[in-house]
């Protein structure tokens, strides 16, 4: 009976997962709105540097500070 119930929530979770990602429309971002003013696009090292290595280094900081600040350990 286990099996049966995983079988049916992953074909659940698998239908609506295709059924966003069907629709959902992509190609809307291509059509422009009146306004619209969109400044210069992202190099690759901009790119990566905002979504990669920012926020790596947000959570190193976070999690450095909650390890030195940590007062449940011991002191000997």
């Amino acid at each position: 009976m286990d099996k049966k119930n995983a079988l049916r929530a992953g074909a659940l979770a698998t239908g609506t997962t295709l059924m966003m990602l069907l629709m959902s429309s992509p190609a809307l971002a291509l059509t422009r709105d009146d306004g619209d003013d969109p400044g210069p696009g992202l190099s690759v090292a901009e790119t990566l540097g905002l979504f990669v290595v920012a926020p790596l280094v947000i959570f190193g900081v976070i999690a450095g500070l909650v390890i030195v600040l940590d007062k449940s350990r011991k002191q000997a």
